[in-house]
């Protein structure tokens, strides 16, 4: 019967400490990037590795500077 009740305790320290290991993991992740998608080509980038374009005061994103000048090139067309 000690035995049982010594296991049960011992099972519900390691759930206890399994759970805070868990949250630490969780806490040490990175917040989930923010994507967007190029109006040109279809990609998508994150917010740090695009090219950003100002369109009537919004921001538009790009994956490169080449895809911006396309875009801008089709503004100017119409």
């Amino acid at each position: 019967m000690r035995f049982l009740i010594w296991a049960l305790i011992g099972y519900c320290v390691y759930l206890m400490f399994k759970g805070r290991a868990r949250k630490e993991v969780e806490a040490a992740k990175p917040a989930g990037e923010e994507t967007h998608k190029d109006p040109v080509c279809g990609t998508y980038v994150t917010e740090d590795d695009a090219v950003i374009g100002l369109v009537e005061g919004e921001r538009v994103y790009f994956c490169s500077m080449e895809c911006l000048e396309k875009y801008r090139d089709k503004l100017e067309q119409k």
